[in-house]
Protein backbone atom coordinates (compact mmCIF):
# COMPACT_ATOMS: atom_id res chain seq x y z
CA UNK A 1 0.00 0.00 0.00
CA UNK A 2 1.16 3.34 -0.53
CA UNK A 3 1.21 5.82 1.99
CA UNK A 4 1.48 9.54 1.99
CA UNK A 5 1.12 11.94 5.51
CA UNK A 6 -1.19 13.91 3.48
CA UNK A 7 -3.89 11.52 2.96
CA UNK A 8 -6.68 9.62 4.98
CA UNK A 9 -5.26 6.16 5.37
CA UNK A 10 -2.73 6.81 7.35
CA UNK A 11 -4.75 6.51 10.45
CA UNK A 12 -5.25 2.91 9.10
CA UNK A 13 -1.64 2.39 8.41
CA UNK A 14 -0.57 3.18 11.84
CA UNK A 15 -2.98 1.15 13.48
CA UNK A 16 -1.76 -2.05 11.78
CA UNK A 17 2.03 -0.83 12.43
CA UNK A 18 1.15 -0.62 16.23
CA UNK A 19 -0.91 -3.81 15.86
CA UNK A 20 1.48 -6.14 14.34
CA UNK A 21 5.18 -3.73 14.66
CA UNK A 22 6.06 -3.96 10.94
CA UNK A 23 4.17 -2.34 7.63
CA UNK A 24 5.16 -2.24 4.11
CA UNK A 25 4.77 0.78 2.74
CA UNK A 26 4.97 0.94 -1.30
CA UNK A 27 6.39 3.79 -3.57
CA UNK A 28 6.93 6.38 -0.41
CA UNK A 29 10.67 7.00 -1.31
CA UNK A 30 10.52 7.05 -5.05
CA UNK A 31 11.94 10.49 -5.44
CA UNK A 32 14.62 10.05 -3.15
CA UNK A 33 16.19 6.50 -4.36
CA UNK A 34 18.87 8.78 -6.28
CA UNK A 35 19.90 11.06 -4.38
CA UNK A 36 20.61 8.10 -1.83
CA UNK A 37 22.24 5.77 -4.09
CA UNK A 38 24.67 8.75 -4.71
CA UNK A 39 25.42 9.11 -0.88
CA UNK A 40 25.56 5.31 -0.85
CA UNK A 41 28.41 5.75 -3.68
CA UNK A 42 29.73 8.57 -1.47
CA UNK A 43 29.94 6.51 1.75
CA UNK A 44 31.19 3.24 0.11
CA UNK A 45 34.12 5.26 -1.14
CA UNK A 46 35.01 7.16 2.27
CA UNK A 47 33.76 5.17 4.83
CA UNK A 48 33.47 6.52 8.34
CA UNK A 49 35.15 5.36 11.61
CA UNK A 50 32.33 3.35 12.30
CA UNK A 51 32.53 1.23 9.06
CA UNK A 52 31.53 -2.86 9.72
CA UNK A 53 32.10 -4.75 6.89
CA UNK A 54 31.50 -8.34 7.59
CA UNK A 55 34.05 -10.83 5.22
CA UNK A 56 32.45 -14.46 5.52
CA UNK A 57 34.88 -16.98 6.43
CA UNK A 58 33.79 -18.50 3.20
CA UNK A 59 35.30 -15.92 0.64
CA UNK A 60 32.32 -15.08 -0.61
CA UNK A 61 31.46 -11.02 -1.16
CA UNK A 62 31.32 -8.88 1.93
CA UNK A 63 28.56 -6.99 3.65
CA UNK A 64 29.00 -3.50 4.45
CA UNK A 65 28.08 -1.30 7.21
CA UNK A 66 28.68 1.60 8.11
CA UNK A 67 26.52 4.41 10.87
CA UNK A 68 25.65 7.66 11.93
CA UNK A 69 26.71 9.53 8.44
CA UNK A 70 24.27 11.74 7.62
CA UNK A 71 25.50 15.09 8.91
CA UNK A 72 28.80 14.35 6.63
CA UNK A 73 26.89 12.50 3.37
CA UNK A 74 24.69 15.64 1.46
CA UNK A 75 22.22 13.17 0.00
CA UNK A 76 21.64 11.68 3.43
CA UNK A 77 21.06 14.79 5.61
CA UNK A 78 18.49 15.85 2.43
CA UNK A 79 16.87 12.90 2.96
CA UNK A 80 16.68 13.35 6.87
CA UNK A 81 15.40 16.66 6.75
CA UNK A 82 13.00 17.25 3.10
CA UNK A 83 11.68 13.61 2.87
CA UNK A 84 8.46 12.70 4.13
CA UNK A 85 10.14 10.70 6.31
CA UNK A 86 9.56 12.13 9.86
CA UNK A 87 6.01 12.79 9.20
CA UNK A 88 5.17 9.30 8.35
CA UNK A 89 7.24 8.27 11.08
CA UNK A 90 5.43 10.65 13.76
CA UNK A 91 1.75 9.83 12.25
CA UNK A 92 3.21 5.88 12.69
CA UNK A 93 4.13 5.93 15.95
CA UNK A 94 1.50 8.40 17.47
CA UNK A 95 3.95 10.87 18.17
CA UNK A 96 3.43 14.59 18.37
CA UNK A 97 7.66 14.48 17.41
CA UNK A 98 9.69 12.81 15.15
CA UNK A 99 13.28 12.91 16.50
CA UNK A 100 16.00 11.34 14.10
CA UNK A 101 18.17 9.06 15.64
CA UNK A 102 20.50 7.25 13.23
CA UNK A 103 21.14 6.15 9.71
CA UNK A 104 22.74 2.79 8.32
CA UNK A 105 23.59 1.63 5.44
CA UNK A 106 23.65 -1.84 4.48
CA UNK A 107 25.09 -3.37 1.33
CA UNK A 108 25.02 -6.51 1.03
CA UNK A 109 26.99 -7.91 -2.51
CA UNK A 110 25.89 -10.48 -4.84
CA UNK A 111 26.76 -13.47 -3.79
CA UNK A 112 27.68 -12.94 -0.22
CA UNK A 113 26.71 -15.59 2.38
CA UNK A 114 26.31 -13.41 5.47
CA UNK A 115 23.13 -14.30 7.05
CA UNK A 116 21.73 -11.35 9.44
CA UNK A 117 20.56 -13.29 12.71
CA UNK A 118 17.31 -13.17 14.13
CA UNK A 119 17.54 -10.13 16.45
CA UNK A 120 15.63 -6.64 17.78
CA UNK A 121 17.48 -3.59 17.25
CA UNK A 122 16.22 -1.99 20.60
CA UNK A 123 18.88 -3.27 22.63
CA UNK A 124 21.74 -2.55 20.74
CA UNK A 125 20.52 1.53 21.07
CA UNK A 126 20.99 3.70 24.39
CA UNK A 127 17.59 4.23 24.18
CA UNK A 128 13.80 3.27 25.57
CA UNK A 129 10.49 3.85 24.77
CA UNK A 130 7.36 2.44 22.58
CA UNK A 131 7.32 4.79 20.13
CA UNK A 132 10.30 4.10 17.45
CA UNK A 133 10.14 3.27 13.89
CA UNK A 134 13.08 2.41 11.45
CA UNK A 135 12.55 2.45 7.50
CA UNK A 136 14.33 -0.25 5.38
CA UNK A 137 14.67 1.13 1.96
CA UNK A 138 15.93 -1.14 -0.96
CA UNK A 139 17.57 1.07 -3.39
CA UNK A 140 17.95 -2.12 -5.56
CA UNK A 141 14.72 -4.44 -6.63
CA UNK A 142 14.67 -7.53 -3.83
CA UNK A 143 13.42 -10.57 -4.42
CA UNK A 144 11.83 -12.14 -1.74
CA UNK A 145 14.36 -14.26 -0.93
CA UNK A 146 16.87 -11.91 -0.26
CA UNK A 147 14.45 -9.66 1.86
CA UNK A 148 14.55 -8.49 5.30
CA UNK A 149 12.02 -10.74 7.67
CA UNK A 150 10.08 -9.13 10.24
CA UNK A 151 7.74 -10.96 12.83
CA UNK A 152 4.62 -9.97 13.31
CA UNK A 153 3.20 -8.99 16.54
CA UNK A 154 7.13 -9.61 18.47
CA UNK A 155 7.47 -5.58 19.41
CA UNK A 156 4.66 -6.48 22.00
CA UNK A 157 6.21 -10.27 23.41
CA UNK A 158 7.60 -7.93 26.08
CA UNK A 159 11.16 -9.64 25.95
CA UNK A 160 14.26 -8.52 25.09
CA UNK A 161 17.03 -10.41 23.52
CA UNK A 162 20.07 -10.35 24.15
CA UNK A 163 22.31 -8.23 21.70
CA UNK A 164 25.14 -10.67 19.95
CA UNK A 165 27.90 -9.23 17.26
CA UNK A 166 28.33 -11.00 13.52
CA UNK A 167 31.53 -13.18 15.21
CA UNK A 168 28.77 -14.77 17.83
CA UNK A 169 30.10 -12.70 20.70
CA UNK A 170 28.16 -10.75 23.48
CA UNK A 171 28.01 -6.66 22.42
CA UNK A 172 27.77 -6.50 26.36
CA UNK A 173 30.04 -8.63 28.58
CA UNK A 174 27.51 -8.85 31.38
CA UNK A 175 23.73 -7.89 30.88
CA UNK A 176 20.15 -9.14 31.63
CA UNK A 177 18.45 -9.98 28.43
CA UNK A 178 17.45 -13.37 27.56
CA UNK A 179 19.25 -15.37 24.48
CA UNK A 180 17.23 -15.11 21.38
CA UNK A 181 15.23 -18.59 20.81
CA UNK A 182 15.82 -20.85 17.71
CA UNK A 183 13.62 -18.51 15.39
CA UNK A 184 13.80 -20.75 12.22
CA UNK A 185 12.63 -24.14 14.39
CA UNK A 186 9.82 -21.83 15.36
CA UNK A 187 8.68 -20.56 11.89
CA UNK A 188 5.62 -22.61 11.31
CA UNK A 189 4.00 -20.95 14.67
CA UNK A 190 5.17 -17.22 13.62
CA UNK A 191 3.53 -14.97 11.46
CA UNK A 192 6.51 -13.68 9.28
CA UNK A 193 6.62 -10.98 6.68
CA UNK A 194 8.56 -10.75 3.44
CA UNK A 195 7.59 -8.95 0.40
CA UNK A 196 9.49 -8.62 -2.99
CA UNK A 197 10.13 -4.84 -2.82
CA UNK A 198 11.17 -2.51 -5.73
CA UNK A 199 13.38 0.91 -4.86
CA UNK A 200 11.33 3.31 -3.34
CA UNK A 201 9.27 0.81 -1.13
CA UNK A 202 10.35 0.57 2.81
CA UNK A 203 9.69 -1.32 5.06
CA UNK A 204 8.99 0.06 8.41
CA UNK A 205 9.46 -1.86 12.03
CA UNK A 206 9.47 -1.31 15.66
CA UNK A 207 12.95 -1.46 17.24
CA UNK A 208 11.20 -4.47 19.59
CA UNK A 209 10.09 -6.24 16.20
CA UNK A 210 12.21 -9.41 15.63
CA UNK A 211 13.98 -9.77 12.09
CA UNK A 212 16.65 -10.92 10.35
CA UNK A 213 17.78 -11.77 6.73
CA UNK A 214 19.46 -13.84 4.22
CA UNK A 215 22.49 -13.55 2.49
CA UNK A 216 22.53 -12.35 -1.10
CA UNK A 217 22.44 -15.20 -3.42
CA UNK A 218 21.20 -12.75 -5.99
CA UNK A 219 22.92 -11.55 -9.10
CA UNK A 220 22.75 -7.84 -8.07
CA UNK A 221 23.87 -5.96 -4.57
CA UNK A 222 21.16 -5.15 -2.02
CA UNK A 223 22.06 -1.52 -1.50
CA UNK A 224 19.62 -0.57 1.62
CA UNK A 225 19.46 3.05 3.68
CA UNK A 226 17.84 2.51 7.29
CA UNK A 227 17.00 5.57 8.81
CA UNK A 228 15.52 5.44 12.67
CA UNK A 229 13.39 7.67 14.48
CA UNK A 230 11.86 7.65 18.09
CA UNK A 231 8.66 9.69 19.38
CA UNK A 232 7.67 11.88 22.38
CA UNK A 233 8.93 9.26 25.17
CA UNK A 234 12.08 8.47 24.09
CA UNK A 235 14.68 8.35 26.90
CA UNK A 236 18.24 7.81 27.39
CA UNK A 237 19.23 4.07 28.36
CA UNK A 238 22.45 3.52 30.33
CA UNK A 239 23.25 -0.04 28.88
CA UNK A 240 26.03 -2.84 30.76
CA UNK A 241 28.69 -1.65 27.48
CA UNK A 242 29.15 0.11 24.52
CA UNK A 243 25.88 0.48 22.17
CA UNK A 244 25.93 0.20 18.71
CA UNK A 245 26.29 2.79 17.42
CA UNK A 246 28.13 4.43 19.99
CA UNK A 247 27.44 8.05 21.06
CA UNK A 248 30.43 8.36 23.65
CA UNK A 249 30.00 12.75 23.63
CA UNK A 250 26.19 12.09 24.35
CA UNK A 251 26.24 13.19 28.38
CA UNK A 252 22.82 12.22 29.34
CA UNK A 253 21.89 10.34 32.97
CA UNK A 254 19.72 7.06 32.86
CA UNK A 255 15.72 8.13 32.15
CA UNK A 256 16.39 11.68 30.48
CA UNK A 257 14.80 12.63 27.72
CA UNK A 258 16.95 11.92 24.46
CA UNK A 259 17.27 15.66 24.19
CA UNK A 260 21.16 16.16 22.18
CA UNK A 261 21.82 18.03 19.07
CA UNK A 262 22.60 14.70 17.17
CA UNK A 263 19.07 14.13 17.60
CA UNK A 264 17.34 16.25 16.01
CA UNK A 265 13.85 16.59 16.16
CA UNK A 266 12.74 16.88 12.51
CA UNK A 267 8.93 17.01 12.83
CA UNK A 268 6.27 18.61 15.03
CA UNK A 269 2.42 18.65 14.69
Amino acid sequence: MQISPSRSETDDCAERYRQDGVLLLRGVFDAWIEPLRTGIDALMANPSPLERTVRPADGSAPFFQDLCNWQRIPEFEAFVYKSPAAEIAARLMGSRTARFFHDHVLVKQPGGSTVTPWHQDQPYYCVEGQQSVSFWIPLDPVPRDVVMECIKGSHAWGRGFRPMRFDGTRLYADDDFEAMPDIDAMRPTLDIAGWDMQPGDAIAFNFRTVHGAPGNQSPRARRVFSARWVGDDAVFARRAGRTSPPFPDLRLEDGEPLDAPIFPVVYRS
